[in-house]
């Protein structure tokens, strides 16, 4: 069967800005010749001469959270309690059959940085590509945020969506999102000028604290959505699996049929 396969993933580098100011993840690269002290130190006798062209191994040494690069949300992130009351899963609790399912685009390209997308916004999406959620669909959101990673403003691009628009998903058997953007709530910056006007706390974190109410994962900071059509590909995205953590790093796949 003719597959294509899709990266969706983003690189951890030193120089992109990616995350805030603090939060950035810290690569530390060894070369062959800056290892070959450290591997001659396992073998009693060996010299430079006996190896291949002198050379050892190159290893990194990397400073990171598991909120840096494309990663998925456990529920743990979001909130102590998920499901109404049950206690919330961290990322190596998650069901693996959430990270390998058919995937779903929704096109918010065109909406302004820091809107909150609405269960009508969705709504009205999946009627212009036509189609009808499915249990456990993987839906992901492109947002403008997309076509500005590793730009200074990109942390500040973009819609996110809102209780509605996450619950809409979620009551439909969704269990698994992600967005191109840095985070799936609409940028910070926007909810603080809000919050600020109104001083409405349920505007903070409101799409990730949906989580409280129906239990889910998201990813974030995908990239080349802009390259998925809007249906007829599957999503992989396993999670590494970190003992009681919020979050997993994952190499988030899109697979495409080229029969389709």
């Amino acid at each position: 069967m003719p597959r294509k396969l899709i990266d969706i993933s983003v690189p951890l580098r030193n120089d992109v800005t990616a995350d805030p100011p603090g939060n950035h993840p810290t690569i530390h690269y060894i070369d062959h010749q800056q290892g070959l002290p450290r591997m001659l130190r396992f073998f009693d006798g060996l010299k430079a001469q006996d190896l291949p062209d002198g050379q050892g191994w190159a290893v990194e040494q990397v400073s990171l959270s598991t909120h840096n690069g494309t990663h998925l949300d456990a529920p743990w992130h979001f909130h102590p309690t998920m499901n109404r009351g049950e206690r919330s899963w961290t990322i190596d609790e998650v069901p693996l059959e959430w990270c390998y399912q058919p995937g779903v685009k929704l096109d918010f390209r065109n909406l302004p940085d820091g809107y909150v997308v609405t269960a009508d916004d969705v709504e009205t999406e999946l009627k212009r590509i036509g189609h009808t959620l499915s249990p456990l669909e993987i839906v992901v959101v492109n947002t403008s945020a997309g076509a500005k990673f590793g730009q200074a403003d990109y942390v500040n691009s973009g819609c996110g969506m809102g209780y509605e628009a996450t619950m809409y998903l979620l009551e439909r058997g969704v269990r698994l999102t992600g967005t191109d953007g840095w985070s799936w709530d609409a940028p910070f910056v926007y909810t603080a000028k809000k919050y600020a006007e109104t001083k409405d706390a349920g505007l903070i974190w409101e799409g990730h604290k949906a989580g409280r109410h129906i239990g889910y994962c998201h990813l974030e900071k995908l990239h080349n959505l802009d390259k998925l059509p809007s249906t007829g590909f599957t999503v992989s995205c396993f999670p590494v699996k970190i003992e009681r953590a919020s979050a997993g790093w994952t190499r988030a796949v899109a697979i495409i049929d080229d029969r389709r």
